[in-house]
């Protein structure tokens, strides 16, 4: 069977399973499968497939059938300007997370150096993302889980920013070290009964640690907002991603810590999804 054929059988079973782009997706996971790009597969398409490549290929394919996400079968995820490594363990980078960075590099445009913290790194995107932009700030990472703390480590290597990093598996209760500039979070912030509603690949397949926000969908948002006010400059800007549908209640929080509201932005799909603040 020739890599075009292969492809084509594929996306009709992705069709099948009402997999929103099943030729595109059949496609990508066609260049995991044989370890090479896209546009090898594209002028290499009537190239027969060896039959341990057509295995892996149809095992993908079965995967992606039942809902796991492209970027978890293929371990990457465009973000920003960088492809990053992800797993299980980290959540999927998403585009209006890309809203963060925006907002960072342009509080800091005129900025010469800056010392800056994420709070909950995962696979280290918007942390990493930033340093990349500003060669002369560094950062600090902590996430309690050591997956991610590992991945974060790998992506930093792959963009050529380890000398400006620290990376800390830490709980943020018990993380003490250092004062900065700049924080950044986006924390967990899903009501736990609503896990469940959430679209297949992200119920099934993300890490529910990085979902979960508890009851009312604010415990890890609590935690984030007193452990910043604690950590951040006189002076320092926070940034924080929140749901939705929590501008009231995360607003209230930043006040009683002493922080200041700059601005309230809107995502992609118009719903409020970072808060910028000042530490007064």
């Amino acid at each position: 069977m020739n890599i075009n054929l292969a492809i084509i059988q594929g996306a009709k079973v992705l069709k099948e399973s009402f997999i929103k782009n099943p030729f595109l997706d059949s496609e990508i996971l066609m260049t995991k499968a044989i370890q090479k790009d896209r546009k090898y597969v594209l002028l290499n398409s009537k190239r027969d497939i060896d039959t341990e490549s057509l295995k892996i290929f149809q095992k993908l394919i079965y995967k992606r059938s039942i809902g796991k996400p492209i970027a978890q079968l293929t371990n990457k995820k465009f973000f920003w300007k960088s492809e990053f490594t992800i797993s299980n363990s980290t959540l999927i980078p998403r585009p209006d997370t890309e809203l963060i960075i925006e907002k960072a590099l342009d509080l800091t445009k005129h900025k010469k150096q800056l010392n800056m913290l994420e709070i909950g790194i995962g696979s280290g995107c918007i942390l990493l993302s930033i340093l990349k932009e500003r060669k002369s700030f560094y950062g600090t990472g902590i996430d309690i889980s050591k997956s991610c703390v590992n991945i974060s480590k790998l992506n930093a290597i792959e963009l050529k920013v380890t000398s400006k990093l620290k990376l800390y598996k830490s709980n943020v209760d018990k993380f003490t070290l250092g004062k900065y500039d700049l924080i950044l979070s986006n924390p967990p912030y899903i009501k736990k009964h609503d896990l469940k509603y959430l679209e297949k690949d992200v119920a099934k397949f993300e890490p529910k640690l990085a979902l979960d926000g508890g009851l009312d969908g604010l415990s890890a948002i609590r935690k984030v907002i007193k452990k910043s006010s604690e950590l951040i400059k006189k002076n320092g800007k926070f940034i924080l991603e929140i749901g939705f549908d929590q501008k009231s209640e995360v607003i209230s929080l930043l006040k009683k810590e002493g922080f200041y509201i700059n601005s309230i932005n809107r995502d992609l799909a118009k719903n409020d999804r970072c808060i910028v603040t000042t530490k007064i």
